[in-house]
Formats: structure tokens, C-alpha cells, sequence
């Protein structure tokens, strides 16, 4: 996006997009605009759809209730939706909000809550899911909202698993393995779609870790001779993967 449009207000809505086209928001985020941002007629704000890419458009009513816009220009393709899988464990709300947040700034395209033997939240909001999911699209000019998948248990996950010649391959930051860096074992599956897998607080049971070492598609590796909480183990994670297979190369 040009730098020049940077510091307009971003919002995520379902409509079209497109030259010329009008649309009017809903109440949050007509009060949003015109009551705390206090945007009246005339002003500019971008708005994306994650499928027609960044438009600016051009307040046309600043009513608090409804707030209608005027789409002007495209500022920015649609780009392609990131590939990466990320499953993670739930955690407790905030924590849960921040690794939600987390996964969109780098690069996930697929969220989804996998319920483990040590999984402290078995109740989960899908809802709060999904608006972390576009608020952290809305503040880092992330054109693509993650898909947020239905919870499944990891017994699930690893029985459905693609396992066809090119399948996608899990990897799997195991806490007990031999600290050593990534760098070598990534590289090995360069070019072949990945996931990512997290465990809750506790880590995985016994089982789980010997289940998951067992499968050909699981790809252990190590994050250091640290302990990390599941949320820090996430971030670090995803930036090892995408720093030597994915899209920061």
C-alpha cells in the first residue's frame, strides 16, 4: 500500500468492492468511524474484502448509526492467501487473542485449535476468533484473512492428515527434542507445503509426543535450549519457517 495511504483508518468489510461502488457499514463500525475516530463527509479510509484487495473510499454520510462510503480507487492488488497451517492449543483469553494476532502478522493461512491431552480452554468463543483474526489484518495491511478452522482433537487431526506423495508436512515443535537448530531439518522440506503445530502450557503427554514422532509426515524440531510458553514458542516458530522456507526468502 503507498506509504501516503498508510495512516488512513483499515477496516475488513463483506461487501464488494469495486470503482464507483457504495456501501454503507454497519453500526460498530459506522460509530467506530464517526464517533471515535470522529470521520465525517469527505474524509478517506481504505476498506478490504480479502478477495478485490484495498480500496480508498470517501465518507458520503457520517451518521453514527450508518455510516455510507464512496469507493474512489484501488490502492492495492488482492494478494494470494498465505499457505500456512498453523494449530495451536488453546489458551486462556488473552494469550489465545495475542497467538491469534501472532499467526496473521506472519504469514498463517489457515488457523485452527487442536485439543490436546494437557488443553486447559475446551471452550472456545469462534466468534473472538475470527475478530482478532481481522483486527490484526486491519493493523498490519494484511489484505487475506486467515481461514479460522473449526476446533478438532489432535487424535483427529493426525488421522485425517493428507499423507499422498507431496502431502503437507507437520512440523512439530517438540520441547523435548535434543536442543539443536532448525536450520538443516527445514531445509530438508523446502518447497513442500507445511504446518505447524504448538502444544498447550503443559506440553504434549508422552503418548502424544511418541504418537507424533512415529508418523512419516511429522517433521520434529527444536526452538533452543529454552523453555518457552506456548505463546513465544508460536512467534519464534513461525519466523524460523518462514525465514528459511517460506515467504521472507
Amino acid at each position: 500500500m503507498p506509504r501516503s495511504h498508510a495512516t488512513l483508518p483499515r477496516l475488513f468489510v463483506p461487501h464488494d468492492l469495486a470503482p464507483a461502488a457504495e456501501l454503507t457499514l454497519d453500526k460498530e463500525q459506522s460509530l467506530y468511524l464517526a464517533a471515535v475516530l470522529r470521520k465525517s463527509v469527505g474524509d478517506e479510509v481504505v476498506l478490504f474484502n480479502g478477495r478485490d484487495g484495498a480500496w480508498l473510499c470517501r465518507l458520503t454520510s457520517d451518521s453514527k448509526k450508518s455510516v455510507a462510503l464512496a469507493v474512489t480507487e484501488q490502492i492495492a492488488p488482492q494478494t494470494e492467501g498465505a499457505d500456512l497451517w498453523y494449530g495451536f492449543a488453546p489458551l486462556k483469553n488473552e494469550r489465545l487473542d495475542y497467538v491469534v494476532q501472532k499467526a496473521v502478522e506472519m504469514g498463517a493461512g489457515t488457523i485452527q485449535p487442536v485439543m490436546t491431552q494437557f488443553t486447559q480452554v475446551h471452550r472456545l468463543k469462534t466468534d473472538r476468533l475470527h475478530s482478532n483474526a481481522i483486527e490484526a489484518a486491519e493493523q498490519c495491511e494484511v489484505l487475506s484473512v486467515p481461514t479460522i478452522a473449526p476446533e478438532i482433537t489432535l487424535e483427529r487431526l493426525l488421522a485425517d492428515w493428507p499423507q499422498a506423495q507431496g502431502a503437507r508436512k507437520l512440523i512439530f515443535a517438540d520441547e523435548a527434542e535434543a536442543s539443536s537448530s532448525p536450520v538443516d531439518t527445514l531445509e530438508a522440506i523446502r518447497g513442500a507445503p507445511v504446518g505447524l503445530l504448538i502444544g498447550p502450557e503443559g506440553g504434549f503427554s508422552q503418548s502424544e509426543r511418541e504418537k507424533l514422532r512415529a508418523l512419516p509426515f511429522v517433521v520434529p524440531i527444536s526452538l533452543g535450549p529454552r523453555i518457552l510458553r506456548a505463546d513465544t514458542a508460536a512467534v519464534a516458530a513461525m519466523a524460523v519457517i518462514q525465514a528459511i522456507i517460506g515467504d521472507w526468502r
